[in-house]
């Protein structure tokens, strides 16, 4: 039972169930950004271009059975998927680091009062006065 209890342990810390969070989130985001790509962008893209459609954009190697395709379409399509993703990421991130900088900086300190000595220097001067 050792092993069962301490896989449950391990399973079911913070750490690893946030991380199964982020993985699916992550999932389902890339599959928006997909769908952004290629059924926005792209074909905006391509009415620039000419009404080029990426997903045909291909170069053949060879004849027949032997022959080598290359998607590059394909290809650029995952680059700009790629681009708006990591582009998602660094803004999140970035804005994640800017609200945990506003909760480490210190509040600002209240203007100290005067110390046990100047309030004593303070009283003599005025014993002196008097």
């Amino acid at each position: 039972m050792g092993f069962i209890k301490e896989f449950k342990e391990f399973a079911l810390k913070g750490n690893v169930l946030d991380m199964a969070i982020g993985v699916i989130i992550g999932g389902a985001f890339g599959k928006i950004v997909s769908s952004l790509v290629d059924d926005i962008l792209m074909p905006l893209v391509g009415v620039v271009t000419g009404n080029v459609d990426f997903n045909n954009l291909v170069y053949k190697f060879g004849e027949g059975d032997l022959a080598a395709t290359l998607k590059y379409g394909v290809f650029i399509q995952n680059v700009v998927d790629f681009l708006i993703v990591a582009l998602c990421i660094f803004l999140f991130v970035k804005g994640i680091n800017k609200m945990n900088k506003k909760k480490e900086e210190p509040a600002p300190e209240e203007p100290a009062g005067p110390t046990q000595e100047e309030l004593l220097a303070e009283i003599r001067d005025l014993l002196k006065k008097n």
